[in-house]
C-alpha cells in the first residue's frame, strides 16, 4: 500500500478553510463540480467532465472544523480522503492524507500531483472571500 500524505499552509481563519472543504459551490471552483453535503453517510459525487472522470464519494467524518474524511472511488483507485485542520494564530495548516493506493504509480502520482495544483486554485479561492 501507499499512502499520500501533503501538507499545506493557508493565511485563513480555520472556518474559512472548513468552508472551502465542505462547501459544494466553494469546492467546485477548486476541485471539480460536485454534489457533496458534510453528513456522515452521505454519498456524492465529483464530476470532471474536460477528461471524463466521475469520483464517488460517501461522506466518513465530519468534525468541524477539524477533521473531514470521505471515500474518493474513481477510474482504478478506491481511496479515502482525509483532512486534517488546525490553526496557529493567523495560519490554518491543512493537512491531506489520501489512503489506499495500491502502490506508488500512475493514480498515485496523478493523485499527488493533482492535490498539489488544487491547493493552489485553494489558496486563490480563499483570498477571494
Amino acid at each position: 500500500m501507499a499512502d499520500l500524505s501533503l501538507d499545506f499552509q493557508f493565511k485563513s481563519p480555520i472556518q474559512k478553510v472548513w468552508a472551502a472543504l465542505t462547501n459544494s459551490e466553494t469546492l467546485a471552483k477548486w476541485v471539480m463540480k460536485n454534489n457533496f453535503k458534510p453528513v456522515v453517510g452521505y454519498k456524492c459525487q465529483f464530476r470532471n467532465e474536460a477528461i471524463d472522470l466521475v469520483v464517488d464519494s460517501e461522506v466518513l467524518i465530519v468534525d468541524e472544523p477539524n477533521k473531514l474524511s470521505y471515500t474518493w472511488i474513481g477510474g482504478p483507485i478506491d481511496t479515502i480522503v482525509t483532512w486534517t485542520l488546525t490553526q496557529e494564530g493567523e495560519m490554518t495548516h491543512l493537512h491531506l492524507e489520501h489512503t489506499g493506493f495500491e502502490q506508488t504509480d500512475f493514480a498515485y502520482n496523478g493523485a499527488k500531483y493533482g492535490w498539489t495544483a488544487m491547493a493552489e486554485e485553494l489558496k486563490k479561492v480563499l483570498k477571494e472571500k
